[in-house]
C-alpha cells in the first residue's frame, strides 16, 4: 500500500560534532522557500535559490536550517497539502536540486532540517484517491477517518476546524450510495491519516528513513501534538468549546498514543550516525509540550509561549518560567522563538513603526541569550515588518475559511534597494512575485543592512558570533537554570551563574546588574544605562 520509493543510498555526511547534543544551544533558521530567493525567474522561491544563497545563511552564524515543505503538492495550503512526501514539487525544483542544496549546506558547516506534515495529506495523494474510490468498507479507507454521519446531511460530529467550519466534508456530495464524511482538522483538502491504523505507521517510518538516508539532518513534525484522534471521535461536550477550534478540542491533539510514535522515530534517528534530530510543533500548554521531550521521545519542542506575545514584562515572565521549568523537568531545554510562518511579525506585535523595530531587536538579542536552542524565521534578522497584502492577493487558506491572513509574514525577502526584479528576490527584473512586494521594502533589504553596522542583520551577526564564543567557554551553557525574575521598571532578567539577560520593557532607562556589559541591542545612555526597549547581555565576572 505504501507509495514511499525505496531508500536510496546515504547522501552527503553531515557536519560533525564532538557534542552529541549540540542540538540543545543550536541557533536554526528557518526557510520558507516560496519567499526566500527565487532562482527561475518565475517569481516563486526554489531550491536553486536557496542554493546560490546559501553562503548569507552560512555568513550569519547560524548552526542550521529549517526548509518548509517543498515536496510535491497542490499549494491549497502552500505546501503542507503534501500529494508525494518523497520527492520534490516542480514549483521548487528537483530531487538533485535538493541534493545540491544538502551537499553545499554541508559543506558550509549547516546542519539541514525539512518538514514532515504527518498528521495530514493532500486530497490529490494517491493513497486518498484511492480510498475515495474504492468506497465506503473498504481497507483503503481506514487509512483515513471516513465516517457516516447519522444522516446525508448531517457531519459525524461537531468539531470544529482550525480553519473555520467543520472538521468534515462530504465524500461525494452528489451520491446516494457514498453518504461518507473524510476527517480535516485543516483545510477540506487536507484530510486527516488515521494513526490507529498501523499500516500509517508504517508508511511514515519508509519516509523518514528515504530522507535520513539521503543525508537530511532532522526533522521538523508539524502538529506533532496531533496525529490520533480519540477513540470513537466523540462530540465535544461544551459548546463553547466547539467554536473555538482545533486548540480546545481534547479529542484530537495530545493523545496518549502519540508517545509511542515519536519512541519509534527516536529509535530509527538514533540508528543514524551522526543521529538525526526530531523537533516538533507543539502546541500545547508548557507542561504538556514539554512530556514530548522526554529522553527517548523528540529532541526539542518549539517554545511556543512567546510567538503571540505582545510588549509585556509580566507575560514573558511567566512564558519563561513556564516553559523552563516544564522541560527540564524532562532534561530538556525549550526552543526559543519570536516567529514563524504562522504568526504575525514581531515588529507588528510590538507595537509597528520603528517602537516596533527597536523592540524586534531587543526581543531577538533577549531569546538568543536564554537558556537552550532558538529558531529565527527568515527576515527576522532584518526586523522586517508585517505587510498588509491587498485582500485581492490574498492566498492563505486561513483567510478564505476563517478570517485570519498569515500572507503577511510570507512576502518575499527584500535582497537588495533597488526595484527591480522585486528588491533582488528574483533573477529576472519583470518577475512577478507570488505575493505583492510594497515599493518601500527596499528600505529593509540586505544589502542595505549589510553595509551599516548599526543594523538588525548586523546585531544578529554580533550576537551569534558572540554566543559561540561564550558556549565554547561554558558562560551561556543550556545545562544552567535561568533565574527568573522581573526588576523595578518592568525590566525582565533571567540569570544564571555567568550570564545574565536583561530586557528593559518599562518607560526610563536602568541600571544593569554588575558585570561586564558584552552586547546591547541599542547603544547605552551617556550614563552608562539601560534605555527602554533594549536588551543587553552581561557576563558575571
Amino acid at each position: 500500500m505504501s507509495t514511499v520509493p525505496a531508500s536510496i543510498p546515504s547522501g552527503s555526511p553531515s557536519p560533525t560534532d564532538d557534542d552529541a547534543g549540540w542540538w540543545r544551544n543550536a541557533v536554526i533558521y528557518e526557510v520558507y522557500p516560496r519567499s526566500f530567493a527565487d532562482g527561475d525567474g518565475d517569481g516563486v522561491g526554489d531550491l536553486a535559490g536557496l542554493l546560490a544563497r546559501l553562503p548569507y545563511l552560512a555568513s550569519l552564524g547560524v548552526d542550521g536550517i529549517w526548509i518548509t515543505p517543498f515536496q510535491p503538492s497542490p499549494q491549497v495550503d502552500q505546501g503542507y497539502d503534501v500529494s508525494d512526501y518523497c520527492d520534490v514539487d516542480p514549483v521548487f525544483g528537483t530531487l538533485e536540486e535538493f541534493d545540491a542544496v544538502l551537499d553545499a549546506a554541508h559543506a558550509l558547516g549547516l546542519r539541514v532540517f525539512m518538514d514532515l506534515a504527518a498528521n495530514h495529506c493532500s486530497d490529490q495523494h494517491p493513497l486518498f484517491r484511492a480510498a475515495v474510490d474504492a468506497g465506503p468498507g473498504s481497507p483503503e479507507r481506514t487509512m483515513f477517518h471516513f465516517e457516516d454521519g447519522p444522516d446525508a446531511d448531517t457531519p459525524p460530529n461537531n468539531w470544529i476546524g482550525s480553519f473555520g467550519g467543520s472538521m468534515w466534508t462530504r465524500v461525494a456530495p452528489d451520491s446516494a450510495t457514498d453518504t461518507q464524511w473524510y476527517l480535516h482538522i485543516f483545510a477540506s483538502a487536507q484530510p486527516d491519516w488515521n494513526w490507529r491504523n498501523p499500516a500509517v505507521g508504517a508508511f511514515f517510518e519508509d519516509v523518514l528513513r528515504f530522507w535520513f538516508d539521503r543525508g537530511v539532518d532532522g526533522l521538523r513534525v508539524d502538529v506533532a501534538h496531533g496525529l490520533f484522534k480519540a477513540e470513537g471521535l466523540p462530540d465535544i461536550e461544551d459548546p463553547a468549546a466547539v467554536v473555538k477550534g482545533l486548540r480546545f478540542n481534547p479529542h484530537v491533539t495530545d493523545q496518549e498514543e502519540l508517545h509511542g510514535v515519536y519512541r519509534e522515530w527516536r529509535r530509527i534517528a538514533e540508528s543514524y550516525a551522526p543521529p538525526r534530530i526530531l523537533v516538533g510543533e507543539v502546541n500545547l500548554e508548557p507542561p504538556r509540550a514539554a512530556r514530548f521531550t522526554r529522553p527517548d521521545e523528540l529532541h526539542q519542542t518549539f517554545a511556543y509561549g512567546f510567538v503571540k506575545l505582545g510588549w509585556d514584562a509580566d507575560a514573558w515572565l511567566a512564558a519563561g518560567i513556564a516553559l523552563e521549568r516544564s522541560h527540564r523537568e524532562h532534561g530538556a531545554t525549550p526552543a526559543w522563538s519570536l516567529e514563524n510562518h504562522d504568526v504575525l511579525r514581531s515588529v507588528m506585535r510590538f507595537g509597528g513603526g520603528k517602537l516596533g523595530a527597536l523592540r524586534a531587536r531587543a526581543g531577538l538579542l533577549a531569546i538568543l541569550g536564554l537558556p537552550g536552542g532558538a529558531y529565527l524565521y527568515q527576515g527576522q534578522e532584518l526586523a522586517l515588518p508585517e505587510v498588509p497584502v491587498p485582500m485581492e492577493a490574498r492566498v492563505d487558506p486561513m483567510w478564505t475559511r476563517g478570517g485570519v491572513c498569515r500572507d503577511g509574514a510570507r512576502i518575499p525577502l527584500p535582497w537588495t534597494a533597488g526595484s527591480a526584479d522585486a528588491h533582488g528576490f528574483s533573477t529576472r527584473a519583470d518577475a512577478e512575485p507570488w505575493l505583492p512586494v510594497p515599493a518601500w521594502w527596499g528600505e529593509w533589504a540586505i544589502d542595505v543592512q549589510d553595509a551599516d553596522d548599526t543594523s538588525p542583520l548586523s546585531l544578529v551577526r554580533t550576537a551569534l558570533t558572540l554566543r559561540k564564543h561564550l558556549l565554547e567557554e561554558g558562560v551561556l551553557s543550556a545545562d544552567d537554570d535561568g533565574a527568573w525574575r522581573i526588576d523595578e521598571g518592568a525590566v525582565l532578567v533571567c540569570e544564571r551563574e555567568k550570564f545574565v539577560v536583561v530586557l528593559a520593557m518599562g518607560t526610563d532607562a536602568v541600571p544593569l546588574p554588575d558585570g561586564e556589559v558584552v552586547l546591547t541591542s541599542s547603544p547605552l545612555t551617556p550614563e552608562g544605562l539601560l534605555p527602554p526597549d533594549t536588551a543587553a547581555w552581561v557576563r558575571r565576572s
